[in-house]
């Protein structure tokens, strides 16, 4: 069991959107997922933690995507992504929750989600959503090099396929963060 200062440490969910909650995740569900990172979510709620939904959006036009010349391009379907894309999953949010919406993987760069978490006293910050290896691991490497202690809750994540998951989990997350069942997460003073 891991136990944290609720005063000081924030659960920060990465893209739990419509959007991105349509492909199929492994290796949970994005029903698993939803229900996991929910719980948690509630947990931290009734501990007067903060909890911070970040979505990923961009505008009509594209215009403020990432652009650099790589081989695997984001893929825009034609005529852009579905009007609900970026909108978080019916339920998940709560008056008094923080919401950041990004422009690219990781949810530090170009938004004011230090700028929050610092105001607010934040040290831990609890990591969970999708997917494993590219938004929570770009966010993970972000907050660690912002001086934040993370957590994973490796059961609140998923990537698109099992390998991937596994491959942040075991060989990338370890040297950023303490991995654990979001069960294991606690509260105390």
């Amino acid at each position: 069991m891991l136990t944290f200062d609720p005063h000081t440490t924030a659960l920060v969910l990465i893209d739990l959107q419509k959007g991105v909650l349509r492909h199929i995740l492994a290796p949970y569900s994005a029903e698993q997922v939803i229900q996991t990172a929910g719980e948690l979510a509630g947990r931290f709620r009734a501990a007067s933690a903060t909890v911070v939904l970040v979505n990923v959006n961009f505008s009509p036009d594209f215009r403020d995507a990432p652009r650099q010349a790589v081989d695997r391009p984001m893929a825009i379907p034609p005529g852009g992504f579905p009007p609900d894309f970026a909108e978080l999953i019916d339920g998940l949010a709560q008056p008094g929750d923080l919401r950041i919406t990004k422009r690219q993987w990781g949810a530090f760069f170009g938004t004011e989600l230090d700028l929050q978490l610092r105001r607010r006293g934040i040290q831990t910050i609890v990591l969970a959503g999708v997917s494993t290896n590219m938004g929570v691991e770009s966010t993970a490497r972000q907050a660690w090099e912002h001086g934040y202690a993370i957590v994973l809750a490796e059961d609140a994540t998923s990537a698109r396929s099992a390998e991937m998951h596994q491959f942040a989990v075991s060989n990338i997350l370890p040297h950023l963060s303490r991995v654990t069942k979001a069960a294991e997460i606690s509260f105390g003073l």
